[in-house]
């Protein structure tokens, strides 16, 4: 639910200058102006553009947005990306069979909130592709006002993905409903201030595993057990757990058809959460496929053939790991993760190196001691 307040989203940027030691950053100002518009509008009763902030990561967009929702005054929902597509794709679901369900969706949805603000926009899939194409136009003409982050700008969301004629419509209607405003500032914010707190740990040969003893500190005196836990209808293999902490291996986390709603139940139970023998992610390639122009092709096809990004060996698994990560950020269970090699060099090439960079800056700020 929405918080009350009688602060703006401008004033509560300006205090955090003033008071909370934050380091002053002008796209950080001309994004908390935009805003401000934004804000001012709505508390008049006016339907205004949203605000689309992009930039690279650790530049305080997700920070702007949610205090932006902490003033509101006027229903709204906030919800990471990803966690909004599974509700949208459940919705559909239910909805089978109604005429127009994406039009059905918008007009609930509309009845419901003002405001929708949504962390981390991201499209890679062609499923999510072709339902955006259409669901933001009828959000938008259903009056929902959107505020959103991203790390890029939206000429360039799911830029050379599969039929991306299918989501173009979305990239129109967010550059006519939203004001576009660069986050670009030169400096990660998410690396000050805050002291160190190691969360992260190399494993060298022959070494006893850190997370032994950082499992028996952050227990202390809980019964523990090594038995498998039931998450849904899986089971999931654990070194170590007990009723706030859970010790797992990556390959019983992050190599098993896990989803996004696995590790929001993670959460959900436990405080902290440990994964050991997390393996160099990005080091290892196999070649890249010929997307050919027919099916059958008894030979390579010179015209319509089509070059494939590398995969990295791990990609598949990496998915769940960002998803953990974002998980664990995002509801501030501290992640304690125990690797092969140092936290730069653990995805350092492969088709999921661009969304990998901002995980990478959400693990160096969970070393800080005041992540969590």
């Amino acid at each position: 639910m929405t918080c009350f307040t009688e602060q703006s989203p401008l004033q509560l940027y300006r205090q955090a200058i003033d008071r909370d030691g934050f380091v002053s950053d002008p796209a950080q100002l001309q994004a908390a102006s935009a805003l401000q518009r934004c804000f001012e509008a709505l508390q008049r009763g006016e339907t205004p553009q949203g605000v689309y902030l992009w930039g690279p990561v650790g530049r305080g967009k997700t920070w702007l947005m949610d205090q932006f929702h902490r003033c509101l005054q006027v229903p709204a929902r906030r919800q990471h990306f990803h966690h909004f597509m599974r509700w949208v794709h459940q919705r559909l679901f239910q909805l089978n069979g109604t005429a127009d369900p994406l039009q059905a969706l918008a007009r609930s949805l509309a009845e419901e909130i003002r405001v929708l603000c949504f962390d981390e926009l991201f499209v890679n899939d062609i499923g999510d592709a072709i339902i955006l194409g259409r669901l933001f136009q009828v959000l938008f003409e259903a009056g929902v006002v959107i505020v959103a982050t991203s790390n890029q700008p939206p000429g360039q969301l799911y830029c050379d993905g599969f039929n991306r004629e299918r989501f173009l419509p979305a990239i129109s209607a967010i550059e006519q409903h939203m004001q576009v405003q660069a986050v670009v500032g030169e400096q990660d914010h998410r690396l000050h201030p805050g002291a160190a707190q190691q969360r992260y740990w190399v494993r060298e040969p022959g070494q006893s595993p850190a997370l032994d003893e950082v499992f028996a500190q952050l227990n202390g005196e809980q019964p523990c057990s090594d038995q498998p836990l039931p998450v849904g209808s899986r089971q999931i293999q654990v070194v170590q757990r007990s009723d706030t902490v859970i010790w797992c291996r990556y390959t019983d986390l992050c190599e098993q058809p896990l989803a996004a709603m696995d590790f929001m139940a993670l959460c959900d139970s436990f405080t902290a959460i440990l994964v050991g023998d997390v393996p160099a992610l990005g080091a290892r390639q196999r070649p890249a496929k010929i997307a050919r122009g027919t099916e059958d092709a008894a030979s390579r096809v010179l015209a319509g053939d089509r070059e494939l990004p590398q995969l990295s060996v791990h990609d598949d698994s990496v998915r769940r790991f960002i998803a953990l990560v974002d998980e664990c950020y995002d509801r501030r269970v501290a992640l304690y993760l125990e690797a092969e090699v140092a936290l730069e060099a653990l995805y350092t090439q492969g088709y999921l190196e661009f969304p990998f960079r901002r995980t990478l800056s959400r693990l160096r700020e969970m070393q800080l001691q005041r992540f969590c």
